[in-house]
């Protein structure tokens, strides 16, 4: 006789899975006789055993577009965004129990609603959903288990310089720059990213003196990316799948954020990791995360700052065979950086 099933709606991206990775840890301990089963994306799909929660994947494209089980469904579990798409999606699959925000598509007073002005991070936003059902969530509970593969390269600096829009792209020449300076100083760098996005790895390997098997974008799937983080000593990005990676597994990481803030999306505040997320007069607190120009506030970010805490951060750990002391300085004189740095900032976005 099959276990009753507990059905987790995320069709996200790889950075939206693992935020809800400590919801997923809750369910599984809130129902530990049931099958937890993931509707998500093929391209988190490989790393989901990772979590060490799920036992079962339905492959989904959208909020709507799932493989439907074949048996009935004690709960599902909208993680997937406000509706109402999704929720009408699960509802629709007449389950026991639907766990989910009251709106579109769920009126009942039970459920709570989705506030677009949620002032903390998105992991705390899923455990407090799951909390006003009774379903006890930590959310810290974000470790992920290192994957069973050899990483291509072992205590790598990783950089990524990719991000899906525009506006959370940080400027190629400078990740260039530090790259060079990193390189020159010691680290092993390579530079990832996905099929797509070649063409910029490449573009900062030339910038930055690099040999071209210093590019590895287009050459990890998910999990492979995953060990490649999970062994490096240091990761830099912006806001983008490689971040959750690197907290999911407490590699050191510098986040260059803008235009979403950190208090919504950022790493751990522990030493690990460092936020980049410049105080700029009279800018709004978020931008369009979906916009195709580079946001101010990652323009307001230069490469002396990174190579700043990418020194801090590296000098930090053991010393490594090969690697210099210390990192040699970008420009003997940075300009003045008269924007401020602030850790931590406020509102988001919202999901159908």
């Amino acid at each position: 006789m099959s276990k009753p099933l507990v059905f987790a709606l995320r069709a996200l991206g790889l950075g939206d899975f693992l935020v809800g990775v400590p919801a997923l840890r809750a369910l599984r301990g809130a129902f530990p006789g049931h099958e937890l089963r993931l509707a998500t994306t093929a391209g988190v799909a490989r790393l989901a055993s990772l979590a060490d929660c799920i036992d079962s994947i339905a492959l989904a494209r959208g909020p709507e577009d799932f493989a439907v089980p074949g048996r009935p469904i004690d709960v599902a579990v909208n993680l997937h965004g406000r509706g109402p798409q999704s929720t009408c999606a699960l509802r629709a699959l007449h389950p026991s129990r639907l766990i989910s925000f009251r709106g579109p598509g769920r009126d009942d007073f039970d459920a709570p609603r989705w506030d677009d002005a949620w002032p903390a991070h998105e992991r705390e936003r899923w455990c407090n959903l799951l909390e006003a059902f009774g379903i006890t969530a930590n959310p810290d509970d974000l470790r992920l288990q290192p994957p069973d593969v050899e990483p291509l390269v072992r205590d790598a600096v990783v950089i990524h310089p990719g991000a899906a829009f525009g506006s959370r792209r940080w400027p190629l020449e400078r990740f260039a720059a530090v790259a060079r300076v990193l390189s020159r100083a010691g680290h092993d760098v390579v530079l990832t990213g996905s099929r797509a996005e070649i063409p910029l790895a490449t573009d900062v390997a030339a910038r930055a003196g690099l040999p071209q098997g210093a590019v590895v974008a287009g050459t990890t799937g998910v999990v492979e990316l995953a060990a490649l983080v999970s062994n490096a000593r240091l990761v830099i990005c912006g806001d983008t799948g490689p971040a959750h990676l690197a907290s999911a597994y407490g590699t050191p990481s510098i986040v260059l954020f803008g235009p979403t803030p950190p208090a919504r999306w950022g790493p751990p505040r522990d030493s690990h990791h460092t936020v980049l997320w410049p105080a700029l007069a009279g800018a709004e607190p978020g931008g369009d995360p979906w916009g195709c120009v580079a946001d101010p506030r990652l323009m307001a970010i230069d490469a002396q700052d990174v190579i700043d805490a990418a020194q801090r951060l590296l000098e930090a750990q053991p010393a490594r065979v090969g690697a210099a002391d210390c990192v040699t300085k970008h420009q003997q004189s940075s300009r003045a950086r008269s924007a401020p740095r602030t850790r931590w900032g406020r509102p988001g976005t919202s999901r159908p």
